[in-house]
């Protein structure tokens, strides 16, 4: 489990191809590697990756995961190349704080920055999100953009709206962000919950 509080901005240094469509990245950070466990999960840009290696790549810290088929073709991880930037969270242990909501680096789909409207020291962006996705996000709700915790403010149809303070802006990859843009999202999984309960009810309609 994660919180969507990203603890550090990572690089993909190389991405090697492996057998039945799977991808071996090993990602740049600033965590001491000594403290990363083989087998020990952690959250790129929203995606709950396992370690399968760690060490020094030069001069810098890294670690390396492998992207199966199928995280390629639900995530953005399939266009990651070297250089690419990735937001990184270490998974959540026994008494660390909750700044942000339950995520469970299990991405729902990809959602496309339709616009962007920058203030005098935030942001405003506005996404599209397939149909699918779209019950499940509400005003005043959590969502987890490429990792992001962050609170919704409106919602019109298939689109809605998050405003992205000036520390997010500086820390995360949302900085970086303009119209185009694909990014995963992860929908409240209070919201979902609550949704397959009322499909189940007889007389829910």
């Amino acid at each position: 489990m994660f919180t969507g509080i990203v603890s550090d901005l990572g690089e993909v240094l190389d991405v090697e191809e492996k057998a039945e469509g799977m991808r071996r990245l090993n990602i740049a950070c600033g965590y001491d590697p000594d403290t990363i466990d083989i087998g020990a999960s952690i959250a790129c840009s929203g995606i709950c990756l396992t370690v399968v290696g760690r060490g020094r790549t030069g001069n810098r810290s890294s670690f390396a995961v492998d992207a199966a088929a199928e995280t390629l073709r639900m995530t953005t991880a399939a266009t990651w190349h070297r250089g690419t930037k990735l937001n990184l969270e270490r998974s959540l242990r026994l008494g660390d704080e909750l700044g942000g909501h339950m995520v469970s680096g299990h991405v729902d789909g990809i959602a496309e920055l339709i616009a962007r409207d920058d203030f005098l020291d935030s942001a405003e962006l506005t996404l599209r999100v397939p149909a699918a996705l779209a019950r499940f996000i509400a005003p005043k709700g959590s969502v987890a953009l490429d990792g992001v915790s962050l609170t919704v403010n409106k919602v019109e149809g298939d689109t809605f709206s998050v405003l992205i303070i000036p520390h997010t802006l500086q820390v995360t990859t949302l900085g970086a962000l303009r119209p185009g843009a694909r990014l995963n999202i992860e929908v409240d999984q209070m919201a979902r919950y609550a949704a397959r309960l009322l499909e189940s009810m007889p007389n829910a309609r």
